[in-house]
């Protein structure tokens, strides 16, 4: 089971790619919205923002989101480092149930090509 330190080293990580990205994905990133990723196994979620094509991670609380962030993410934690570490598919992921997602139709439709 991933640690919660790994699993924040995944979004540092996962920020870094998207800052790195070119084209269309970059544009994608390009939102300016709250973000919140709970770690469903470990119990805790992350909050932050998606800004300027990087995510910011601003706090870690115990449990489920705190408040309703505008792009929310839900996973195991060996998911989340998976993901970004390229194991594991976002979209094959996301259609099997193992990945939430869930955001306004509008982000969803620019998220699309990070998927």
């Amino acid at each position: 089971m991933a640690t919660t330190q790994e699993c924040r080293a995944a979004l540092d990580k996962l920020s870094d790619n998207l800052a790195g990205a070119d084209g269309g994905v970059r544009s994608a990133a390009a939102l300016d919205r709250s973000l919140s990723c709970h770690v469903t196994d470990l119990g805790i979620t992350f909050t932050g923002r998606l800004e300027n094509g990087r995510i910011e991670v601003v706090d870690t609380v115990d449990g489920p989101p705190p408040d309703r962030a505008q792009i929310r993410l839900a996973m195991t934690g060996d998911d989340l480092v998976a993901m970004v570490d390229g194991r594991l598919n976002f979209a094959k992921a996301w259609a099997s149930g193992r990945i939430r997602l869930e955001a306004g139709f509008r982000d969803l439709l620019r998220l699309r090509t990070l998927l």
